[in-house]
C-alpha cells in the first residue's frame, strides 16, 4: 500500500512537471517579441529570435538554420507592417509550415493589434510606394515595440493567442499576463515621471525607429541622418540638415546599436550636440535583458544626455 502511495505521488509530480514544461515552440522575428512571449509563457514556451540588437531587422539573410526553426514553430510572432517583407516570406515558403502562414492560428503580427503611425493617408500614394524611396512602409511605421502602451495592448492579444494554441496552459498564461500587466502599468507610471524633462525636446534620429517612443514621451523629430529611410547618409545631406536646425536646434542625435555610429558622431561634431546610442531592443546594451530594462536604460540615456 505504501509503495502504491509513493507511485501515485511520483506520477502526480511527473504529470505536474510535464504540464509546466514547454509546449509551444515560438519563432520570434525580433528580440522584443521573444522577451514578451517569455514574460507571458514562462516555462510553457521555448523561444528563438531570428535577429539580434546588432542586426537591422529590415535586412536579414534567410539562412537554412532559420528555415529549420520556422519549420518547427508552433507560433511565429513578428512586428509586421512590412518590416520583415524582405526575408520572412522566403522563410515561410521554404519551411513548408502552413500553421505559421498569415491568417493562420500560428501567425501573430504585433503591429496589427495597435494603431500604427506614419500610415500614408492617400491610397494612391500608398500604392505608389516602392523600395526606391527607401524603407517606407505603406502599412505604417513598424517599430511599435518602442511605445509601452502599445506593448500592453499587444500583450493582451498575445495572451489570448497563447491560450488558444495551448488550452491546457490557459490558466498559467492568464496568471502570468495579470502579473505582467500590473508590473508593466506601474513601470509606465515610473518611466513617465522619469522622462518628464524630455517632453517638448527636439531630437535628430538616424532612422525613424523612434516614432512611437517620441509620440509617447512628447518628443519631436527634428530631422533624420538618412536622406531617405534606409538609405546611406551623405555629406551634403548632413550640411543641409545642419542648416535646418539653425532656427530650431535639437537637443541630441540618437541612433541604435545596429546602425553605423559614424554619421551620428560626425553630425554631433558639426553641430556640437551630443550623440546618444540607444539600445532599441533586447541586447542593445549590456544591461538590457528584458522589456523592463529596455525602457529603464533608454530613458536613463536620454535624460542623462540632457544634463
Amino acid at each position: 500500500m505504501k509503495n502504491l502511495f509513493i507511485f501515485i505521488t511520483l506520477s502526480s509530480a511527473l504529470l505536474f512537471s510535464n504540464a509546466a514544461m514547454a509546449t509551444l515552440n515560438v519563432f520570434s522575428c525580433e528580440p522584443e517579441w521573444a522577451s514578451l512571449v517569455n514574460e507571458l509563457g514562462g516555462e510553457r514556451v521555448k523561444t528563438v529570435s531570428a535577429t539580434t540588437a546588432f542586426q537591422d531587422p529590415h535586412h536579414i539573410e534567410a539562412r537554412p538554420s532559420l528555415i529549420a526553426k520556422v519549420r518547427n514553430a508552433d507560433l511565429l510572432i513578428c512586428s509586421g507592417a512590412e518590416l520583415e517583407v524582405g526575408w520572412l516570406p522566403l522563410l515561410q515558403r521554404q519551411a513548408s509550415n502552413s500553421h505559421v502562414l498569415p491568417n493562420q492560428p500560428g501567425y501573430f503580427e504585433a503591429s496589427a493589434h495597435v494603431k500604427r503611425l506614419d500610415v500614408p493617408h492617400d491610397s494612391d500614394m500608398a500604392r505608389a510606394l516602392d523600395r526606391s524611396q527607401g524603407d517606407v512602409h505603406a502599412a505604417g511605421n513598424p517599430h511599435v515595440h518602442l511605445d509601452p502602451r502599445r506593448i500592453l495592448t499587444i500583450a493582451t492579444a498575445l495572451n489570448t493567442r497563447l491560450a488558444e494554441l495551448d488550452p491546457p496552459g490557459k490558466d498559467i498564461y492568464q496568471k502570468r499576463y495579470d502579473d505582467f500587466k500590473q508590473r508593466w502599468q506601474q513601470a509606465i507610471t515610473k518611466w513617465q515621471q522619469q522622462a518628464a524633462s524630455l517632453k517638448g525636446k527636439r531630437m535628430v534620429v538616424h532612422h525613424r525607429d523612434w516614432v512611437y517612443l517620441f509620440d509617447w514621451l512628447g518628443i519631436e523629430i527634428a530631422g533624420a541622418l538618412e536622406p531617405k529611410p534606409g538609405l546611406p547618409t551623405t555629406a551634403g545631406h548632413l550640411v543641409s540638415l545642419k542648416q535646418t536646425l539653425k532656427q530650431q536646434p535639437a537637443s541630441m542625435v540618437v541612433y541604435t546599436a545596429y546602425q553605423n555610429p559614424r554619421a551620428a558622431k560626425r553630425f554631433a561634431q558639426m553641430t556640437n550636440i551630443p550623440a546618444v546610442e540607444l539600445p532599441y531592443t533586447i541586447g542593445g546594451a549590456d544591461e538590457v535583458n528584458n522589456l523592463f530594462s529596455l525602457f529603464d536604460v533608454t530613458i536613463q540615456k536620454l535624460t542623462g544626455a540632457l544634463k
